[in-house]
């Protein structure tokens, strides 16, 4: 018997690289693909591209369980809509899905395969790192003014700070930037309030 060890054909700590042989290669995802991948990470869905993004901390799903709570109350008061909260895909464009925490579908939106075409309102939660905080502040500002996405809010935990933009147009401007002890409002829902702690 010999005191060697069985060669493995992969090392430890290495990436299950075989794994992602079942799927299609960058640029080759179908939405048929993209919706197979109903558990895991949370991803989103760009031109045959996934983007697999990072897990919430416990701090930003308690932000996001706040803000679902106030915005819910509107909208049901008001018989506006429905509130949901991420995961779930809204279709942008074809070959588009994004992912917001929140998002408002006012009454009457239309939908492709189950899924709605566009948003009213979205909020994203930033999450730490600067590609995350990019991908936010940036990328999808220009996505969802793109998709016609009449509000956008930006919540920025670190900075205590909500960005409140409105769509003008092809693009958006600033409805208003609140910090902490302001409280942030609305353009497009009349009398949403949130305060900034």
């Amino acid at each position: 018997m010999s005191d060697m060890q069985p060669q493995l054909p992969f090392a430890d700590g290495e990436p299950a690289w075989k794994v992602a042989l079942f799927f299609p290669q960058q640029g080759g995802w179908t939405e048929a693909d993209y919706f197979e991948l109903n558990s895991g990470p949370l991803v989103e869905y760009d031109n045959g591209c996934i983007e697999v993004l990072d897990l919430p901390t416990k701090e930003h799903q308690r932000i996001v369980q706040y803000l679902l709570f106030l915005l819910t109350n509107y909208v049901r008061e008001r018989h506006l809509g429905e509130v949901f909260v991420a995961p779930l895909p809204i279709r942008l464009w074809p070959r588009k899905y994004r992912e917001p925490d929140l998002v408002y579908l006012a009454d009457g939106r239309s939908e492709t395969d189950g899924y709605s075409d566009g948003a009213d309102l979205v909020m994203e939660v930033l999450s730490p790192g600067a590609e995350n905080r990019h991908r936010d502040q940036v990328t999808k500002r220009d996505d969802y003014a793109q998709a016609g996405v009449a509000e956008y809010w930006i919540v920025d935990p670190e900075e205590k700070r909500i960005t409140v933009l409105s769509l003008d147009g092809d693009h958006y401007s600033e409805h208003g930037v609140f910090a902490a002890g302001q409280t942030a409002t609305s353009k497009l829902l009349a009398g949403l309030t949130v305060p900034v702690i």
